[in-house]
């Protein structure tokens, strides 16, 4: 099972530049498809290990979003040692998520 992390500004950096992969959700409480995309994002954790899934709510913490491009939420950066390797913007299905997210996971 993943674990779900809260991040902020201050920890981003060390939680991304780990050799485990971790998916990160850009969300704030405010959006609906945020709201949508989490429990699929909490199955998704509970069903995989092998990477960490970690959550940051860009009103909070506004530079580490403005720092990777974050436009428009949701959107989820999957990172491997501190580089990006995939981004999918918007709300999405289980399956295209795992789809998407399946050659790093």
């Amino acid at each position: 099972m993943a674990e779900i992390r809260t991040l902020n500004d201050g920890i981003f950096n060390d939680e991304i530049s780990g050799e485990t992969p971790i998916l990160v959700d850009f969300w704030a409480e405010w959006c609906g498809p945020c709201r949508v995309i989490a429990p699929v994002l909490e199955e998704i954790a509970e069903e995989h290990d092998g990477f960490n899934i970690g959550k940051l709510d860009v009103d909070h913490n506004p530079q580490t979003a403005a720092a990777h491009d974050v436009m428009s939420i949701p959107t989820l950066i999957l990172f491997k040692d501190g580089v990006e390797k995939k981004r999918i913007v918007g709300a999405a299905p289980k399956h295209r998520l795992m789809q998407e997210l399946a050659e790093y996971i």
